[in-house]
């Protein structure tokens, strides 16, 4: 066993006894840990308040390299997103980014992009006018690139053809979400799952793969359809929170 100290966000929690809870962080030094919190229910703690969702916390765990679960020993509030309390899509869109964080990772399997992405989304969302449908798909990108699965944009997933980016006028690619990318007007046939990709869309996946936030009111739509499905075939389910985001 071995202590260690971590940079957390809590993306899900479950009560263990009447003083217990067993937290899942998602921390930028580890990946996924989850942990017992023995004594964690009680007004006073080594915990202060640190066990609400998608709170980033500095804490303290004994590592069990034996498997099972870590013993948290301290916690302590780093900061709160206080606009997540008043703004119900913004808090549906944060639970959907730790559903992807506890649900889509392998424990200890760290990613500390993954972790800014988080925070950075978290933040943005409570910024006056900000394009929270950007957000989230700009974070999606980041979690599929760390996974290993960041779509293919500029060459056909099946027959290699490199295409120049953005596209050239006349081109029709589709989007396959299990291929992973474009394919080309002779591949699209053999993706089962292929969809035509406007050149609006395209263009705004290519913006959104080189860090941009922003989607533009006409791909809209398609770009979240594209992105949840190819968010559904990594995580081989529909994510339970998607619909209340882009119902958003």
């Amino acid at each position: 066993m071995s202590t260690e100290k971590a940079l957390a966000l809590v993306v899900r929690g479950t009560d263990w006894s009447e003083t217990s809870r067993i937290s899942t962080l998602w921390t930028r030094e580890f990946g996924k840990v989850r942990a017992l919190a023995k004594g964690g229910r009680r007004l006073r703690s080594n915990f202060e308040v640190a066990f609400d969702l998608l709170t980033v916390c500095h804490i303290v765990f004994i590592h069990k390299h034996h498997g099972g679960l870590d013993l948290l020993t301290e916690a302590q509030v780093g900061e709160r997103f206080p606009h997540l309390r008043t703004d119900l899509t913004a808090l549906y869109a944060g639970y959907y980014i730790a559903e992807l964080l506890s649900d889509g990772t392998q424990d200890f399997d760290p990613h500390p992009a993954l972790f800014d992405a988080a925070v950075a989304a978290l933040r943005a969302f409570g910024a006056v006018g900000s394009d929270r449908a950007g957000q989230v798909s700009a974070f999606e990108l980041v979690w599929l690139r760390e996974l290993g699965y960041s779509p293919r944009l500029e060459s056909c997933t099946g027959c290699g053809r490199e295409y120049s980016f953005p596209h050239a006028a006349g081109v029709r690619v589709g989007y396959s979400p299990t291929a992973g990318g474009i394919v080309c007007p002779d591949c699209g046939p053999t993706a089962r799952d292929a969809r035509p990709l406007s050149a609006a869309a395209w263009t705004a996946l290519g913006d959104l793969a080189r860090g941009g936030q922003t989607l533009g009111a006409a791909p809209r739509r398609e770009v979240r359809l594209l992105l949840g499905q190819a968010v559904s075939a990594v995580l081989g389910r529909r994510p339970r929170l998607l619909g209340y985001v882009d119902a958003g």
